[in-house]
This record gives C-alpha cells, structure tokens and sequence, in this order.
C-alpha cells in the first residue's frame, strides 16, 4: 500500500492523536471514583497538599463522559491543557497538510514557559489554602 504524501504527513499527528484517545477511553472505562484501580498521589499521601495533577485523572473521566463542569470541578488544569492540547493539534494538522500564516503573529519566548509554570505554581498553590476551594479536587 503506498500512502500519498498528505496521508504521510498526518502520520505523525493521528498517532498521537490514536495515542491520547486510547488513554482517554481507558480513563473513561476505569473509573477512577473506585478505590483500587489508579495509585494515590504520593505528594498527597505524604503531606495531605494537592499537587497540580490531583483529581487529574476524576476530570479526564468527566471529559471522556461529556461532563465538562464536572471536569473543572475535579481539575481545572486538565480541563485547560485539553483544551490547549486540541486546538494545537488542529494546528499541526494544517501545517501538515501545507497551510501556511502569512506572517509571524505569535511565536514561542522563553518567558511563556516561565509563565506557564508560574501559572501552574499559583494553580498548585491556591488550591491548597482554604479560600482555594472551587480548585480543590
């Protein structure tokens, strides 16, 4: 079987694409509200403090069953990074297939990095002080 050259370049993209799926319908099919089935978080077992990813997994359960306010509920930070994650997808998908923007609109700094993890601390953070509580899984 020989694959043309768009099919080529979507390789890439649909694996992971595959990839996030299958991990996705497993969360979905594994409840993970029943004790037994994932580990529990040991920054969480050892010192009772959420990390960022607690209640990562309730909220991709939610996600995978539609339940989107359920999700944020369980953890915003999921709810986002899936977001994120679909509309970068998108992008590399068209990119694959040869669209082009025309100029420069946004580009990758160094300082957005440092802005993701300050805004993933201030999330770790808040969610563990009382008036934190709407992020509290």
């Amino acid at each position: 079987m020989v694959l043309t050259s768009a099919a080529r370049r979507l390789l890439a993209p649909l694996g992971v694409l595959a990839g996030v799926v299958a991990a996705f319908g497993y969360v979905g099919a594994v409840d993970p509200h029943q004790p037994g089935h994932y580990p529990v978080c040991p920054l969480f077992r050892l010192t009772g403090l959420y990390c960022p990813g607690c209640g990562g997994l309730r909220g991709a359960h939610a996600l995978a069953h539609g339940e989107l306010l359920r999700g944020l509920s369980d953890n915003a930070l999921v709810v986002a990074c899936a977001g994120v994650f679909c509309v970068a997808w998108a992008v590399w998908c068209a990119r694959a297939l040869g669209w082009r923007r025309r100029r420069a609109a946004w580009t990758w700094r160094a300082w957005h990095a440092w802005a993701i993890g300050g805004a993933v601390l201030a999330f770790t953070v808040i969610r563990n002080f009382p008036f934190g509580g709407l992020l509290a899984p």
